[in-house]
């Protein structure tokens, strides 16, 4: 009994964060569309993206850090070119940069796409703050990924 109350907390709890984390996701929308779809040649797309980027090795640090410092230069997603920048959301608090990882990990099926997926933390956010890199860095940090 006192396993499945506290398996039920711990899923509650990740159902709250998720919820959370969709109301963050507003903010993201507007260029990534609230599909994940993004705007082709505008605003490239995290449907079917964030798998590629979580299933490659450094690819939750990444995710973390274009949140916390942006992210500015070239890219390539599905075969579309990108030069845009993306604001950092440094100015959100640890949790509510996981949230909206975790929203944005599983909203559009991604998270099903990545073995062994774990929900991303405040803890993780919070090693990763003390890093302050340009987005230009971030970049560069992508190209480590082996993403264009």
């Amino acid at each position: 009994m006192r396993q499945t109350l506290l398996g039920l907390l711990i899923l509650s709890g990740l159902a709250l964060a998720q919820a959370d984390g969709a109301k963050l996701y507003a903010q993201c929308a507007g260029c990534h569309q609230a599909n994940g779809q993004g705007l082709p040649g505008a605003f490239p797309p995290l449907a079917g993206h964030v798998s590629e980027i979580l299933n490659a090795k450094g690819g939750r640090e990444y995710l973390i850090m274009v949140l916390l410092n942006g992210l500015s230069g070239p890219i390539e997603v599905k075969g579309m070119k990108y030069n845009g920048a993306m604001p950092a959301f440094g100015g959100l608090k640890d949790e509510e940069i996981a949230a909206l990882l975790n929203h944005i990990a599983t909203a559009w099926g991604d998270a099903k796409k990545v073995k062994d997926f774990n929900p991303f933390t405040a803890e993780e956010v919070k090693a990763l703050r003390t890093k302050k890199l340009t987005a230009q860095q971030v970049l560069e940090e992508r190209k480590k990924l082996g993403l264009k």
